[in-house]
Parts: C-alpha cells; sequence; structure tokens
C-alpha cells in the first residue's frame, strides 16, 4: 500500500524541467498550454454537470457523467504535466494517469455499443417535424370540429325555422279561412246599411247610426285585410325597385313618425333592386319604424342597413318558399327595450301585443310577415333585453334586366 508521502518522493529522479535544460521559453510554452488544456477540461465537465442536473430527462445522462470523469481526469494530467516540471512526482503523475486511463477506456466501451442507439435517436429536425405534423393534425380536428358545430349549428337554425314556418302557415291558413268569411259578412252588412242610408232622408236621425254603423264596418274591413295579408291572400303588384332609393323617398315620413328623440340612419348609396310590391314594402318598413319608436319611449336610434346574401342548402330546405337566388337584406334596428326570447317567437303572430289595451291591435308585425312570405322572401328578428330589436326582410334581387 503507498502511503501519501510516497507519492511526493521524488525517489532522486530529475524534474521534467531539466530535460528542457531549464529553457524559459520551453517551460513557458509548456506551463501556459498545459495550463490552458486543464482548465478547458476542468471547465467542460462543470458545463455537462450543470446541464445533466437541469435536463435529467436526457438519454444517456449516465453516459454524460462518465465523459466527465473522463474529461476531468484528462485536464488533471496536464495539471500534472505543470508540476512535475518542477516537481519530479512521476508517481503521482503515473496513477493519475492510471485513473485518466481506466475512465477513458471505460467511456470507449460503453460508447461503442452504444452508438446504434444513440444514433437511431430522432434528431431536432425529425422531432420539429413530427411536432408540426401534430400540430397540423390538431388543426385540422380543430377545423373539422368547427365545421361540425357550425353545420349543426345552421341545422338546428334550419329545424326551428321549419318548425316556425309551419307554425305560422297552421295559423296563417286558419286566420284567412276566419278573415275570409268575415269579410264576406262585412260585406253584407256594408251593403245592407247602405242600402237604408240611401232609404232614409238625408236629415234622419237614423243616419248619424248608419254612419257609426258604416265606420265599424270600415274598421273591420281593415283589421281582415291585415289579416288575409298574414295569410298571404292580400292583392299584390310585384315590381323591380331600387329598396335603397325607396327608403331614402320615405325619410321624411319616417321622421315625422318617430319624433324628434330618434335618430334615423339611412342606408348609404348603393344598388339594390327587389322584386316586390312597393307601397306593400313602405307600409312594412312603417310598421317596423312605428313598434321600434314604441320601443324607445326615451330616444334613441332606428337604423336601416342594405346587404346581398344567399341561402344555405339547411335554410332552403326549412324554408320552401325560399331559393337559390341572390336575396336583398333590409335590417332594421333599433336601440330599445328589446324583448325575451318567448316574446320574439311569438312577435309575427297576428293580434300578438305586448302593448296596453287600445295602443295597437297586434297586426303590424303579423302584416309584414304576410307581406315578406307572399313576396317569396324570408324574415328574420334577433333581440335582447336591453340590447335593441334588429328585423331583416330578405326579398329576391330583381333581374337587372328586368324594368
Amino acid at each position: 500500500m503507498v502511503s501519501l508521502a510516497a507519492l511526493f518522493e521524488d525517489g532522486g529522479l530529475t524534474p521534467h524541467g531539466f530535460c528542457l535544460a531549464w529553457d524559459p521559453l520551453l517551460i513557458g510554452l509548456h506551463v501556459v498550454s498545459d495550463s490552458i488544456i486543464a482548465l478547458s477540461y476542468y471547465s467542460i465537465p462543470l458545463a455537462l454537470g450543470v446541464l445533466l442536473l437541469r435536463r435529467r430527462d436526457m438519454a444517456f445522462s449516465w453516459m454524460g457523467w462518465l465523459f466527465a470523469i473522463f474529461i476531468l481526469a484528462c485536464g488533471t494530467t496536464h495539471v500534472m504535466a505543470v508540476w512535475t516540471l518542477w516537481r519530479p512526482d512521476y508517481l503521482l503523475d503515473g496513477m493519475i494517469k492510471g485513473v485518466t486511463a481506466i475512465a477513458s477506456f471505460l467511456t470507449a466501451a460503453v460508447l461503442w455499443p452504444l452508438l446504434p442507439r444513440i444514433a437511431a435517436l430522432p434528431s431536432l429536425a425529425s422531432l420539429l417535424a413530427a411536432n408540426e405534423l401534430l400540430a397540423e393534425q390538431v388543426r385540422q380536428k380543430d377545423a373539422a370540429v368547427e365545421a361540425l358545430q357550425r353545420e349543426t349549428n345552421e341545422r338546428l337554425r334550419a329545424e326551428a325555422m321549419l318548425r316556425q314556418s309551419q307554425k305560422m302557415e297552421a295559423v296563417g291558413q286558419l286566420t284567412g279561412g276566419v278573415a275570409h268569411d268575415f269579410n264576406n259578412m262585412l260585406q253584407v252588412v256594408q251593403a245592407n246599411l247602405e242600402a237604408l242610408s240611401l232609404r232614409l232622408p238625408a236629415q234622419d236621425p237614423a243616419q248619424r247610426y248608419l254612419t257609426r254603423a258604416l265606420s265599424g264596418v270600415e274598421r273591420g274591413a281593415t283589421v281582415t285585410g291585415q289579416l288575409l295579408a298574414f295569410a298571404r291572400r292580400q292583392p299584390l303588384t310585384p315590381t323591380a325597385f331600387d329598396a335603397g332609393c325607396r327608403i331614402t323617398d320615405m325619410a321624411e315620413l319616417l321622421r315625422s313618425t318617430l319624433g324628434g328623440k330618434i335618430t334615423l340612419e339611412l342606408p348609404g348609396r348603393g344598388d339594390w333592386p327587389v322584386e316586390a310590391d312597393a307601397h306593400q314594402f313602405d307600409s312594412a318598413l312603417l310598421n317596423l319604424a312605428i313598434n321600434a319608436r314604441d320601443a324607445m319611449p326615451a330616444g334613441g336610434t332606428l337604423r336601416f342597413a342594405l346587404f346581398e346574401t344567399r341561402f344555405s342548402d339547411a335554410e332552403l330546405a326549412a324554408e320552401p318558399d325560399l331559393e337559390p337566388v341572390p336575396y336583398v337584406g333590409v335590417t332594421v334596428s333599433d336601440t330599445g327595450t328589446g324583448m325575451p326570447d318567448d316574446v320574439r317567437r311569438a312577435a309575427f303572430e297576428p293580434f300578438f301585443t305586448t302593448k296596453p289595451v287600445g295602443h295597437g291591435s297586434g297586426l303590424g308585425l303579423s302584416q309584414v310577415y304576410g307581406f315578406i312570405k307572399q313576396s317569396r322572401g324570408h324574415i328574420a328578428m334577433e333581440s335582447e333585453p336591453g340590447q335593441g330589436t334588429e328585423v331583416t326582410l330578405y326579398l329576391r334581387r330583381a333581374d337587372p334586366r328586368q324594368d
């Protein structure tokens, strides 16, 4: 067993500097070179150790520690090369070289069998490519989920449109039948009242009662006319006209209807030819303006907007009257009180109203609905309490060659 003191005994040997004839230039060259090499060798395993401690998930990390020991031992041999220039401690130098030899041999012996496994590790480029492929697959799946969600929402919307259309169709048939029969009875009553008025002297006191009765008949005829409009049985005279110009022409009438507290915003200039009954179109907009005015007692804004659109296949399937042709959308939106869903769903039904008794017949929106449906169009309403209401009328875009 070699003692610690024996490691530092020179045994009468000559230092390495003697072999260099104690040439200052040669000794300086060896000292500087071996010192730099030693410092570098000590720095490398230190850096490896820090890396391995921070990245404990690295493959073959134990091999990194083996490299660190081997490089550290190599650095120590260069320290001994400087030491033995002046101190002939060749036993210690040899033992350090022996440790270095064992470390280098073990590292080499382990490295060669590991080469195939190390070479099989995925490269950074392949990992980035795999990650990009995975990201693309995620994007495609997200897009598919979004498309499915849109399709589901569109189908649900189409089913709701179909149910509402079927409901309104049934109500329209019933209303139309009742209104038609009632109108026939009113005509009989009116004819008899007019005949009786002609038989009585002009100054007869009964004429006053006949006038009142005829006035009541006329009001009843107006109501039946509105009901027939909802039931799509009113006579229409469709023509081609520009919806934007028509709205602009109604500006003064709309402003006088709305009053001074409500701001009117009209659409900009454009080419918006539609095919419908122009007078009924005016009446529909006026009805919507009146409803908007009543929803904004403290004032607000009534906005008209125009756009062109086409309906999706699901919407076309839900509304048999619609066709795969361009439509012009006329949006009428207000900043009023809005309405909950249950009120919105029933808004187009005849005689439905949320106004106090005596403040509306509940036939305005139903008349608008009937006119749009009879014109082979579509009507939609969006509203939330406190967020105002938006009604959109969809009318077929007129053929530009049509007068």
